[in-house]
């Protein structure tokens, strides 16, 4: 297939556009490389700079290309920013979106996976987090997805649209290319290997008062590759709807530290910081629905597979996509 990827020298859009290019497909990326690298572009993809927000110049590059497909990750995703710059997440996550389905209307294509997040849940009552589990954002981010998500429905109602919303939680892990280089870094695992890698002194934990085994925040933590494989799974099947990607387990906080110190070889200290406002306890995914539907399960997403990945790009790449 012609497939046109938003956001595609992204984070986990560089990854899924290497893997949609491995399984033989035709890949133009498109991304106004913002919060996106260069280096991160597959140099066997075709790439076209431009910005969502920009309606002529979407327009442009479907008119052009005219995929049979579009998988869609390009959007701000700073939960932190969102609350501080609303704005900045409508007009991009939102209206650019809006755009995207218009200029898709435009050029005659249908299908579209969307990269959405666990964030339109918001914090559930109850665990692990199903499809069907009431979607209710606590922050402007988890909204804009959400809202977009909305709009597609509205869109395969009225004009024929194929979408696929897949919601998912801790991205981490790098492929042996691509990796995670953001500038602020909020995730946990690039954050404390910058421990490991000298590049500061201590990570900060927040809150070890939780109702968990050991006091700290679960996660589902998801390895880069097997979010990309499900990216490329959701367009080799007619499925439409949502389904959440993770692995139905969760980690504590202490033990993603723990395996880091054991992989790196370094103590990584801790600073006991206090809770964060609105940090839910646990976030773990139901994730049967992606195997049933999509023929998906997670096959790299073992804590020390997604550590130890992590690290060896990191090694590689200590400051990230501008220096080697």
């Amino acid at each position: 297939m012609k497939i046109l990827v938003t956001g595609g020298a992204g984070y986990i859009g560089s990854v899924t556009a290497e893997r949609l290019l491995d399984e033989g497909h035709d890949v133009v990326v498109f991304d106004n490389l913002e919060r996106g690298h260069r280096e991160a572009l597959d140099p066997r993809a075709q790439f076209i700079k431009g910005d969502l927000r920009d309606s002529a110049a979407i327009e442009r590059a479907l008119a052009r290309t005219r995929p049979e497909a579009v998988v869609h990750f390009a959007a701000y995703a700073l939960v932190g920013e969102s609350m501080q710059r609303p704005e900045l997440y409508f007009g991009n996550n939102l209206c650019g979106g809006i755009n995207l389905a218009e200029a898709m209307l435009k050029a005659g294509t249908r299908r579209i996976v969307f990269s959405s997040t666990c964030a339109t849940y918001g914090q559930p009552d109850r665990i692990p987090i199903t499809e069907d589990t009431p979607q209710a954002p606590a922050n402007p981010y988890g909204e804009s997805k959400l809202m977009l998500e909305k709009v597609l429905t509205w869109y395969q109602r009225l004009h024929d649209f194929q979408p696929v919303f897949l919601r998912y939680f801790n991205a981490c892990g790098a492929s042996e290319k691509y990796g995670e280089d953001h500038e602020p870094e909020t995730h946990l695992i690039p954050n404390i290997l910058k421990v490991a890698l000298g590049q500061q002194a201590t990570v900060s934990v927040f809150g070890d008062d939780y109702d968990t085994p050991d006091g700290t925040c679960i996660r589902d933590y998801i390895h880069i590759t097997d979010l990309a494989r499900a990216h490329c799974l959701s367009l080799a099947n007619d499925f439409t709807g949502a389904v959440n990607l993770g692995t139905g387990e969760g980690c504590s906080v202490r033990q993603v530290v723990d395996m880091a110190r054991r992989v790196t070889g370094h103590a990584i200290p801790v600073v006991q910081q206090p809770r964060r406002p609105g940090d839910p306890a646990r976030l773990v995914a139901a994730a049967a629905k992606a195997e049933r539907m999509l023929g998906w399960r997670p096959e790299h997403s073992q804590l020390e597979e997604i550590v130890r990945s992590a690290w060896a790009w990191h090694r590689a790449h200590p400051h990230g996509y501008g220096q080697r």
